[in-house]
């Protein structure tokens, strides 16, 4: 039985939400230069403890895979909040 002191220890909402889509945007910006990348949109929500991650990029003139890097990106993402949880 969760007691008020294990609730006071997880991260909340709103520090898992903001380490989900900086690890995202990480990944991105660690493969693209930002003039290379025309459009990104990472959406992340954490609600009743259920984390969803949905990157979208465009950046037509990179070198790199844009699936593939928005895939990266929202993995990253996921355990970078699974790391935060486990700290």
């Amino acid at each position: 039985m969760p007691t008020d002191d294990d609730e006071r220890d997880e991260p909340s909402d709103e520090a898992v939400v903001e380490t989900a889509a900086t690890a995202a945007e990480n990944v991105v910006f660690s493969r693209y230069d930002t003039g290379t990348v025309e459009d990104i949109d990472v959406t992340v929500t954490f609600e009743d403890g259920v984390l969803d991650v949905a990157v979208y990029l465009n950046a037509p003139d990179g070198r790199h895979d844009e699936r593939q890097v928005a895939d990266d990106a929202a993995l990253a993402a996921q355990a970078a909040v699974d790391e935060l949880f486990s700290s």
